[in-house]
C-alpha cells in the first residue's frame, strides 16, 4: 500500500507518548470513506488468506499477534472479521484467563512461552502476558516492586522470541468510556447477546481511570523496534479492523515468502 496510514498508530521507542492524546474516535488517517474502507478490507482478507497459506507452506517464519484492550474493545470481533476465510490449520487463538494453581507456581511468563508459535504458525493472543502488568496493578494483586520489574522481563522475553525468528505485532484497541457504555448496553438490550455480558464487566468499569493509567505507562515502556505497539482507535469497528488487517498484510508481504519445492521429482507423473 502506498499510503501506510496505519504507521500513524505505531508507537516508536523513545517517543513522548501520551495515551490521553489519542482519540479513540479517530478515522482521519484513511483517505477513503467507510464504504470504500469495507471494500478494501475484503481485499485485505483475500491477501491475508493467501499470505497465511504461504507462511504455513514455507514453514520458516513465526507470527505472534497480541491483542489487548478494555472489555468490548473488539478483540473477538477483530479476530473474527480480520481473519475471515483464513485456514484454521495454521492459525491458533490463545486466551489467557486467571492462572491455575500450577501456573501460579511458575514465573508469570511460563504459560505464555508454551503458547508461542512454531515455524509456519500464526498465533493470536486474546489478552496476554500484559495482564501481569495491568490487572495485577489495578487490583493490587502483586506489589509495585514486582510488576514494575516485569516491563523489563517482558522486553527481554519478546527480544528472545524475535531473535529466534518470531515476528511480534501488538495491538491495543483504544475505545472511549462512552463507547464501552453503549456496547455493554447493547448486550443487555439484545437477549441473544446476554451470554456475552458479565456483571463483573460493570465492576471492572469502575476502575477505568486506573486501567488507562496502567496502559499509558505500559505502552511506552514495552514498545520496541522488534515488538512495536499499535494504539488503534477502536470506537469504529470497521476502522479498527482496517488498521489491523493493513499492518498484518504489509508485515507478511515484507517476509518475501515463497512456496517450497517438492522434495520429490514430479516430472512425468500422471494421475490416472
Amino acid at each position: 500500500m502506498k499510503n501506510k496510514f496505519y504507521e500513524h498508530y505505531r508507537i516508536k521507542p523513545g517517543k513522548n507518548f501520551k495515551l490521553s492524546l489519542v482519540n479513540p474516535d479517530d478515522t482521519s488517517q484513511f483517505e477513503l470513506d467507510k464504504k470504500e474502507a469495507l471494500a478494501h478490507l475484503k481485499t485485505l482478507n483475500v491477501k491475508l488468506d493467501k499470505l497465511q497459506e504461504l507462511l504455513y507452506a514455507e514453514s520458516k517464519h513465526k507470527i505472534l499477534i497480541i491483542m489487548q484492550g478494555m472489555d468490548t474493545s473488539g478483540k473477538d470481533g477483530a479476530i473474527r472479521e480480520v481473519f475471515e476465510g483464513v485456514n484454521p490449520q495454521g492459525v491458533t487463538v490463545k486466551s489467557f484467563k486467571a492462572p491455575t494453581s500450577e501456573e501460579l507456581g511458575h514465573d508469570f511468563l511460563w504459560r505464555v512461552h508454551k503458547a508461542a508459535p512454531s515455524n509456519g504458525e500464526m498465533v493470536i493472543f486474546n489478552r496476554s502476558h500484559y495482564e501481569d502488568v495491568l490487572i495485577v496493578r489495578v487490583h493490587d494483586l502483586v506489589s509495585k516492586d514486582i510488576w514494575q520489574k516485569r516491563y523489563e522481563h517482558i522486553n527481554d522475553f519478546e527480544r528472545m522470541l524475535t531473535d529466534e525468528g518470531t515476528v511480534i505485532l501488538k495491538f491495543f484497541f483504544h475505545i472511549s468510556k462512552e463507547e464501552q457504555k453503549e456496547r455493554l448496553q447493547a448486550r443487555l438490550d439484545d437477549p441473544q447477546k446476554h451470554w456475552k455480558f458479565r456483571v463483573t464487566d460493570l465492576a471492572e468499569r469502575k476502575f477505568w481511570t486506573k486501567y488507562m493509567q496502567a496502559y499509558a505507562d505500559m505502552i511506552p515502556k514495552t514498545t520496541t523496534a522488534y515488538a512495536p505497539w499499535y494504539v488503534v482507535p477502536s470506537d469504529h469497528k470497521w476502522y479498527r479492523n482496517l488498521v489491523v488487517a493493513s499492518v498484518l498484510v504489509e508485515t507478511l508481504e515484507r517476509l518475501k515468502m515463497s512456496y517450497p519445492k517438492s522434495p520429490e521429482k514430479l516430472d512425468g507423473i500422471k494421475v490416472v
